[in-house]
C-alpha cells in the first residue's frame, strides 16, 4: 500500500476502501507509516470526512489494532462527552448493574477543565482506577461494574493519533471522534452502548445541531459494528447538579444512590440506565425506567456502587472521614434579591480548575477537596445575601479571593421566575 495514493485520494474527496483503512491503521500502529503521513490523513480527513461505512472501519481497525475484551453475561456502556459538575456515570454505572446488566466502564482523567471520572473516584482513598484487563474483567464479574481507566493494551492506535489530533488542528472531525470514542466502548465488549452527548457553553459541542451529529454518528457506528445502541443529547449550560470537582461529586453521587438527594439530573440518570437495561434486556422502556427507580430507593444501586469501591480497593468509611478534613472555604452571598437565572457552566468549571480541581497538564497534582458546590440552582429565590455558592481549596485562602468574583459573574439574578429547562433537549431512536 502506498500512503501517499490514498492521502491524494482522501484529500480530493473521495473514499478509502475498508482494506485500505485497516492497512492504514495497521501501519500507523506498527510505525511503518510516519507520524506526518498520520497528521496529513487526519487532516484530510477533517476537511473532507468520511462516510458511515468509512467511519465504522476506521473504528473497527482502532478497536482491532489492540486487546479485545470478550464477555459471557449481558453487558452494556455509558458515554459521556464530558461536561461540567458531570457525575452522572458514578450513578448511571451501578444503577443499570442493580438492574441485572454487567457494565465494564474503561473511563478517563481530567484534563483542563472538563473533570475525568477517574480522578474523582480516585478522591476515594485507596480506589484504583489503574486495573489490569484481568482484574477489571474479575470486578466487573463479582461487582457487576467496574470503572477503570483505559491499559496500554486497548487501541493502542487511538492513543497515538490522538497525540497528534491534539498538536495539529484536527480534534473538531465528526468522524475521528467516532473513531477515537467508540473504537475503546467497542474494544470493553459492551453488547448495548447509550451514549450521552452535550451541548452548550460548558459543552465541546456548543450547537444542538453539531452535538446531534455526533450523536446520530456514534449511534450509527455502533450498530454498524454490531451493537445496540442510542444516544439522548443533554443541556450543558449550567452545571450538572449541584457539585462541581471531585471528592464534593462523588459524595453528591453516593447520596443520589442512597435516595437521600433529590435534584433534576435524577431523572436523567434514570432514562441514561433504562435505556442500557431496555436496550440489553430486550425490556420495555417504562419498565426499565421503574426498575430503576426502585433500585434508587431501595439501596440496590447504591450497594453496587460500595462492591465496586471495596472491589479496587477503596474505602468509603475513609472517604467520609476525608470530607471532614480542614479545608479553605468561602461563601458566596447573592448581590440582590430575586431569581436565579442563567448559571454559567464554563464559568463555574474554570472556577473548580483555578482552585486546584482540575490539571493543566497531564503529571500536575489534583486538590481532591477543591471544587464549587452551588446553594442554588436555576429558577430557586434568592434574598439578598443569601448563600449562592461556597468555593473550597486546601492549598490556600488567597485562591478563595482570587476566585470569588469570578464565580459572582457566572450567577444571573432576574426579577421573575425563569421557565423551566429540559435536560434531554434531542433523543435517538432505539
Amino acid at each position: 500500500m502506498i500512503a501517499k495514493l490514498l492521502l491524494d485520494r482522501k484529500r480530493e474527496g473521495g473514499t478509502l476502501s475498508t482494506e485500505e483503512i485497516e492497512g492504514f491503521i495497521a501501519g500507523f500502529t506498527q510505525g511503518e507509516i510516519p507520524d506526518y503521513q498520520m497528521a496529513a490523513m487526519a487532516m484530510a480527513i477533517c476537511c473532507r470526512g468520511m462516510d458511515v461505512r468509512e467511519t465504522a472501519d476506521l473504528t473497527r481497525a482502532m478497536q482491532n489494532s489492540g486487546r479485545t475484551l470478550e464477555w459471557d453475561v449481558p453487558t452494556a456502556d455509558k458515554h459521556s462527552t464530558g461536561g461540567v459538575g458531570d457525575k452522572l456515570s458514578l450513578i448511571i454505572q451501578p444503577l443499570a448493574a442493580s438492574c441485572g446488566v454487567f457494565v465494564p466502564s474503561l473511563t478517563g482523567r481530567g484534563l483542563g477543565l472538563t473533570g475525568g471520572t477517574a480522578d474523582k473516584l480516585e478522591s476515594i482513598p485507596g480506589y484504583s482506577c489503574s486495573l489490569s484487563l484481568e482484574k477489571f474483567q474479575a470486578v466487573v464479574k463479582s461487582a457487576g461494574v467496574s470503572m477503570a481507566v483505559q491499559t496500554d493494551e486497548i487501541t493502542p492506535a487511538d492513543k497515538k493519533l490522538y497525540a497528534l489530533r491534539d498538536v495539529t488542528g484536527t480534534v473538531a472531525s465528526i468522524p475521528l471522534i467516532v473513531g477515537s470514542i467508540l473504537s475503546k466502548k467497542l474494544a470493553e465488549g459492551s453488547d448495548t452502548l447509550v451514549f450521552d452527548v452535550k451541548t452548550g457553553i460548558g459543552a465541546f459541542m456548543k450547537t444542538e445541531a453539531e452535538a446531534v451529529e455526533l450523536a446520530t454518528a456514534l449511534v450509527n457506528g455502533a450498530r454498524a459494528n454490531g451493537r445496540k445502541a442510542a444516544a439522548l443529547v443533554t443541556d450543558m449550560n449550567e452545571p450538572l447538579g449541584r457539585a462541581v470537582g471531585n471528592a464534593n461529586e462523588v459524595a453528591e453521587a453516593i447520596a443520589i444512590l442512597k435516595g437521600e438527594l433529590e435534584l433534576p439530573i435524577v431523572p436523567l440518570c434514570v432514562e441514561f440506565a433504562a435505556l442500557m437495561v431496555a436496550l440489553e434486556k430486550g425490556m420495555a422502556l417504562d419498565e426499565a425506567r421503574e426498575l430503576c427507580r426502585t433500585n434508587l430507593k431501595n439501596g440496590a444501586a447504591y450497594a453496587k456502587f460500595a462492591a465496586m469501591v471495596e472491589a479496587q480497593g477503596g474505602s468509603l468509611e475513609a472517604f467520609a472521614q476525608k470530607l471532614e478534613e480542614p479545608v479553605f472555604r468561602f461563601t458566596l452571598q447573592a448581590p440582590k434579591s430575586g431569581y436565579v437565572g442563567n448559571i454559567d457552566a464554563h464559568l463555574v468549571a474554570k472556577v473548580a480548575f483555578q482552585l486546584g480541581a482540575g490539571r493543566a497538564q497531564a503529571g500536575d497534582r489534583i486538590d481532591d477537596l477543591a471544587g464549587v458546590t452551588l446553594a442554588v440552582g436555576r429558577g430557586d429565590k434568592v434574598a439578598m445575601g443569601s448563600p449562592l455558592a461556597t468555593i473550597s481549596s486546601s492549598r490556600t485562602p488567597d485562591l478563595l479571593e482570587r476566585n470569588a468574583g469570578e464565580l459572582l459573574a457566572a450567577f444571573s439574578i432576574v426579577s421573575e421566575k425563569p421557565e423551566a429547562k429540559e435536560l434531554i433537549v434531542w433523543r435517538s431512536s432505539m
